[in-house]
């Protein structure tokens, strides 16, 4: 039983994953979730009380992941600039994937504080990841510095997810020059 609850539970969280991957926020609802699953309605708040608690789990479940793959591509960088532009470069990369729909969803409205909370704590881990690098490159203040450098990526992000006049790798291209040489170009 408990292992046909567990499968249950990961077949709603990949049938979320993919109505915020078509549609955003707004495909997201029970009756969605019951159709690609195959179970009633009712039967999916017994998994879950609320929209918002299904895009906690996800990026409870999803955001470790996509910390790590960031994680890894700064690894794999040989300096501290390199590891500025792989933090932004593999965000940016990581946009197209079903995964980061969920950690987008983190805007959405509807989150209680409590869950918002979780994911501010998850995403200040990330930030977290540069600090070091952008020290090391010389900022006096370098948590302040790895929290610009996140805004350029979470505004580059929205831009392609918008579906901007410009190609994705020309925002991405525009994101990593910001960050390594803010406004100079």
């Amino acid at each position: 039983m408990a292992e046909h609850r567990s499968m249950q539970r990961a077949a709603l969280l990949d049938a979320a994953r993919s109505l915020l991957s078509e549609g955003g926020t707004e495909a997201l609802t029970f009756p969605a979730l019951a159709e690609r699953t195959g179970l009633a309605r009712s039967s999916v708040y017994e998994y879950f009380r609320s929209r918002a608690a299904v895009v906690e789990e996800l990026c409870e479940v999803d955001f470790p992941v996509w910390a790590t793959e960031v994680e890894a591509a700064m690894e794999r960088a040989g300096s501290a600039e390199g590891k500025v532009e792989a933090y932004v470069r593999r965000q940016l990369a990581l946009v197209g994937d079903r995964r980061h729909r969920a950690v987008v969803a983190i805007s959405a409205s509807e989150l209680d504080a409590g869950a918002r909370e979780k994911i501010r704590a998850a995403h200040g881990g990330l930030v977290a990841m540069i600090v070091e690098a952008l020290g090391e490159l010389g900022h006096a203040q370098p948590r302040l510095a790895a929290m610009l450098v996140q805004g350029v990526v979470d505004a580059a992000v929205r831009r392609i997810e918008l579906g901007a006049a410009e190609d994705p790798t020309v925002i991405t291209e525009a994101a990593v020059a910001m960050a390594l040489r803010g406004v100079r170009g």
